[in-house]
């Protein structure tokens, strides 16, 4: 079995990528404390000593809001660690798997973004996501970077999904932007092709989009969690969602109004195109509402 490291498990990716791997490769899973991306060293002695055949990195600094004013902390985790991650992948023959971001693009474009169009991220999270990307690429050819957009989870301290219930649970009315344009993706649909990738024998290196097929504004995406959440018989105050624009309801990063990501290279690679959204978020709710 392959020996692979996964940086990050913790995350609501990393979670989803470790219950998967753990049964089917030799895998070591490292996240805080046992690890800290903001120490360089700290990352390079771990790869040395697992020796991996595969690193993941399912770790990243996510809050775009929060890294406008943390600038030089999200480059440590979004740029630095990645950099430090590829040049140990090269030295002891490994291949790299990373995760990015649609943010990447600034999102005046009309059609699904390919893996080769221009990028121009409008936020410092996105920059440094692409800085990430960009030492990736110069420091290790067997690369494979995953951008993928609007993710959510049953794990994970929050994300678009559990607020929404949250919220839902608590007020009759929530405004929710109406034209910010992508396509929501579960996480557990993220783990099964990052997992399938890190078991694939195949040398297809290279920028990948994944995403689940389908696309939805954020008001679309709180409609249809409350419509399946109610089927579910979630505990729900919420009676109406009000459409807004994203000049009503203004944040510290500014993100892009259309970032739906070209999916056709992986579903190729994979042999199967992806999940629509709205399918996938039925089986997260029904998982959480286990849960609960």
């Amino acid at each position: 079995m392959k020996r692979i490291l996964l940086i990050g498990y913790h995350g609501q990716v990393g979670v989803e990528i470790h219950k998967i791997l753990e049964k089917q490769s030799n895998l070591v899973a490292i996240a805080r404390p046992l690890i800290d991306l903001t120490q360089p060293e700290n990352l390079r002695s771990v790869v040395r000593e697992v020796q991996p055949e595969v690193i993941i990195n399912a770790a990243a600094y996510t809050a775009v809001d929060k890294a406008e004013s943390e600038a030089e902390l999200a480059q440590i985790i979004n740029a630095t660690a990645p950099l430090v991650l590829a040049e140990e992948a090269h030295n002891c023959g490994a291949s790299l798997i990373h995760i990015s971001t649609d943010y990447v693009f600034d999102g005046n474009y009309y059609l699904p973004y390919e893996e080769n169009h221009a990028t121009n991220p409008l936020s410092i999270y996105g920059q440094t996501k692409l800085m990430g990307e960009e030492a990736i690429r110069a420091c290790c050819s067997n690369h494979i970077i995953l951008r993928t957009a609007w993710v959510y989870g049953a794990h994970g301290k929050s994300n678009f999904v559990k607020t929404m219930l949250r919220l839902g649970g608590q007020r009759e009315e929530i405004r929710v932007v109406s034209d910010q344009i992508g396509s929501p993706t579960w996480a557990r649909d993220i783990a099964n092709t990052i997992s399938q990738l890190a078991l694939s024998t195949s040398d297809d290196f290279g920028t990948y989009h994944f995403t689940n097929s389908g696309v939805a504004s954020w008001y679309d995406f709180a409609t249809a969690i409350f419509e399946e959440a109610e089927k579910l018989n979630f505990s729900l105050q919420i009676k109406s969602v009000i459409p807004i624009t994203t000049a009503e309801y203004p944040t510290s990063a500014r993100r892009p109004h259309f970032s739906v990501l070209d999916c056709r290279k992986i579903s190729v690679f994979l042999g199967t195109y992806p999940t629509h959204w709205r399918q996938s978020l039925v089986k997260m709710l029904t998982e959480l509402k286990t849960q609960n």
